[in-house]
């Protein structure tokens, strides 16, 4: 195998001149965002709240629904149907899904755009 010593490494890598940073942000000041990158940041953030809602009024009300328990899924096992069918996996569920609401309504709630004036 070819072994390159570190010191001829180091100096090399002394010769290469500095990339610039990626970090958008210089001095504590951001970089501006062009209206596209806030109309997408806007779309993700409406995006992520509507997965969040959806999942989890799915997760709130399925457990409790008789296509928990009586599906194709489940019924080779039944030692995992009794599992699914205890009341405490279902509860566990369902609060999973109440958490998720509340993650997808936070995020509404408190969105902001940032504003910078030049």
């Amino acid at each position: 195998m070819n072994k390159v010593p570190t010191s001829a490494l180091d100096e090399k890598l002394s010769r290469e001149e500095p990339t610039e940073m990626k970090n958008p942000a210089v001095g504590g000041e951001s970089l501006p965002q062009t209206s596209i990158q806030l109309w997408l940041h806007r779309i993700l953030i409406l995006l992520l709240v509507f997965v969040c809602a959806a999942m989890g009024v799915l997760l709130l009300i399925l457990p409790w629904r008789p296509e928990w328990t009586d599906n194709h899924f489940l019924l080779g096992s039944p030692a995992l149907r009794s599992f699914v069918s205890n009341g405490f996996v279902r509860g566990l569920c369902s609060g999973l899904g109440v958490l998720d609401i509340w993650i997808g309504f936070w995020e509404a709630v408190h969105y902001h755009d940032t504003v910078q004036h030049q």
